[in-house]
């Protein structure tokens, strides 16, 4: 038979194959299951057969099929694509990147950009970068170009360089779907909701069944409260492509947090099921704090955790985990080994410099003293909305948080980033914002530039406003550290800070792993420096600005709820209201860590926990200083 007949009848197999994914994914796997009898190992049949598994929700199996297709034919741009879809959608990110790039580099027909993509997709992103730019200047609209300069940006972390070059390039060409949806993408690592939420709902309009798409919409979905939609839309989701663990792990944390706990361990369990390695699947049953580990539950995260190819990520989560499982069986000294064994991994991936927060606590002292605040009296936006609930985390402020939004008057929301995004555009480029650069800043700024700051609060806020309740709850206990930022923008709004016993606080926060934004969490040392800092810092604001701040320390709040919470709805100028004493019976989301915990009356057995591992934790006692011996007054020194 000549040569060219074969090739004519694998090119209308092929094509056919193509034709039959539109209407019927069955039959396209099959037709290409057909082709790859006779022809094994063929790339495009491969490509159409993994298309074809991921319409009928068999992950892997696409996985599976278009890795061997691109193995086979590493210019097969289309598969690197979809894989990296995929990827993404099982929550993948590192490899998901690369074969981004891998599709850049395969897609590339301009000589001009082949080194570039070539040295991305290598992950030789200083290279990368030099080649683009160069590229660039001779070349200004180039969405190619712009787009894998994005991509440079995003991996490095420079996701504010990435949003803005992904925004020239949909200037450019508003139809580039992929440029689009890294612009999500990046939106939503700077902890932003309503524009990355527009942007997935542009995608979605052309492509409704994109899992990628779906997934962030869902992940949106919850950042802004929406849980009942985000829920659908995850259960949707999963109903199509049931083989995600970490998409069953998403589903879970938003049933968790509407209280819906029953299904979020079900969903957990899921994720278990499909990777017995997930470490964030096991901690987030830990962190359902009530949740209680079977036997054979410890077994299976004890053979998880003595594989040699467990990644770093896996173990952390896992040892967290254990601790917890070890903490309920009461075996205290296996258990803090647990603990530290799981900080020691991620003290070693963030960044923290205790000298350098100490270097801005006590900037931040020196900068507002009375004469400061009394030059700028009046100024700001006047709005008392905001209700500003700081301290440390595991300090007792979601209890508080869920008194308070038991009133009618009062809405709960989150642990709202905007303060800490303020005072890093602020700080413009200076490390993370959060420095001396931001404090000089802030003061050169007049009455009107305050009261737009307050303004951009509010504005940026609204989206987690979903009743008509005149005041709302931020619950970022860092903001603590931007009380100054706060008064002066938003004079009239209410700030309580929720305390409790150093060494309990403390170390609760060391066996918490935190996602993001608690760095200082994971060394005993660090921690207890961090709360000597924040105590003395507290106390400065009680000086120079008297009765701005309502305190609540905790283990009064146990003791004397009912006054308690009579003394800080006075300070918020909102009447009693019995609700506030029955918060448990609030069926809010909520979206911390102790979000099972206050769905129960206020229970005193959490008060003195830490003293069953006071053996491990002399470095805390030592970094707390006279500030453990004073509680819960500040040193005599700092009052």
């Amino acid at each position: 038979m000549p040569a060219a007949e074969p090739q004519g009848t694998l090119a209308v197999a092929l094509g056919h194959a193509g034709r039959l994914l539109q209407r019927d994914p069955r039959l396209a796997a099959e037709q290409a299951g057909e082709i790859l009898k006779v022809v094994p190992g063929q790339p495009q049949a491969l490509r159409l057969l993994g298309m074809a598994r991921a319409s009928l929700g068999d992950t892997p199996g696409a996985v599976q099929a278009l890795r061997a297709a691109v193995s086979a034919d590493p210019q097969l741009a289309d598969g690197w694509r979809t894989l990296g879809d995929l990827l993404a959608l099982a929550g993948e990110e590192g490899e998901a990147a690369a074969c981004y790039a891998r599709h850049v580099h395969a897609s590339v027909r301009d000589p001009a950009l082949l080194a570039p993509a070539a040295a991305l997709a290598d992950n030789r992103l200083p290279e990368a970068e030099t080649l683009l730019r160069e590229l660039l200047k001779a070349r200004p609209t180039d969405v190619a170009a712009l787009r894998m300069l994005a991509e440079v940006a995003a991996r490095i972390g420079r996701y504010g360089d990435a949003a803005t070059l992904l925004e020239r390039c949909l200037e450019l060409e508003p139809g580039f779907n992929a440029a689009r949806y890294h612009y999500a993408q990046v939106l939503y690592r700077q902890n932003k909701s309503s524009e990355p939420l527009r942007e997935v709902q542009r995608l979605l309009a052309t492509e409704p069944r994109h899992p990628g798409y779906r997934s962030l919409h869902a992940a949106l979905l919850a950042r802004i409260g929406d849980y009942p939609a985000s829920i659908a839309a995850y259960a949707a989701l999963l109903e199509e492509h049931p083989a995600q663990p970490k998409v069953w792990m998403s589903y879970g944390h938003a049933l968790k947090t509407a209280g819906r706990q029953p299904e979020s361990i079900e969903a957990y369990r899921r994720a278990i099921a499909l990777r017995a390695g997930l470490g964030e699947a096991w901690f987030s049953l830990a962190n359902l704090k009530t949740f209680r580990f079977t036997r054979d539950d410890v077994a299976t995260m004890r053979a998880q955790l003595a594989r040699a190819d467990l990644g770093d990520e896996d173990r952390l989560h896992l040892e967290f985990a254990l601790g917890k499982a070890l903490e309920d069986e009461q075996d205290w000294e296996a258990s803090f080994q647990r603990y530290a064994a799981g900080n020691r991994i991620r003290r070693g991936q963030v960044r923290y410099d205790a000298d350098e927060n100490h270097a801005f606590m006590l900037r931040s002292r020196e900068l507002y003293t009375q004469e400061f605040f009394a030059a700028r009296a009046g100024q700001g936006h006047p709005a008392p909305d905001p209700i500003f609930v700081v301290g440390l985390p595991r300090s007792g402020s979601t209890l508080v948080e869920q008194i308070l939004a038991s009133h009618p008057a009062v809405e709960g929301t989150m642990e709202l980033p905007d303060v800490i995004a303020i005072a890093r555009r602020l700080g413009g480029r200076h490390r993370d914002g959060a420095g001396l650069h931001y404090l000089d800043a802030l003061a050169g700024l007049d009455g009107p530039a305050l009261a737009a700051l307050g303004q951009r609060y509010l504005d940026g806020t609204r989206i987690q406003r979903h009743t008509d309740a005149p005041n709302f709850i931020d619950k970022m206990p860092n903001n603590f550290a931007h009380l100054g930022l706060i008064h002066l923008m938003l004079p009239n709004a209410r700030v309580l800070d929720v305390r409790r016993h150093p060494m309990g606080c403390c170390f609760s926060g060391y066996k918490q792993h935190f996602a993001r934004g608690q760095n200082f969490s994971y060394d005993l040392a660090d921690i207890g420096r961090y709360y000597a800092d924040y105590v003395a810092l507290m106390a400065h604001y009680d000086r120079v600005l008297p009765g701005r701040v309502h305190r609540v320390v905790y283990e009064r709040l146990v003791d004397d709820t009912e006054g308690q919470v009579r003394a800080l709805l006075g300070y918020c100028g909102l009447p009693f209201d019995e609700r506030c004493l029955r918060f448990f019976e609030n069926d809010r989301a909520v979206r911390t860590a102790s979000s099972e915990q206050v769905r129960k009356p206020i229970f005193r057995e959490a008060v003195e926990h830490w003293r069953h591992y006071e053996p491990w934790l002399g470095p805390l006692a030592q970094a707390l200083g006279p500030v453990l011996a004073s509680y819960p007054d500040p040193p005599a020194s700092e009052g």
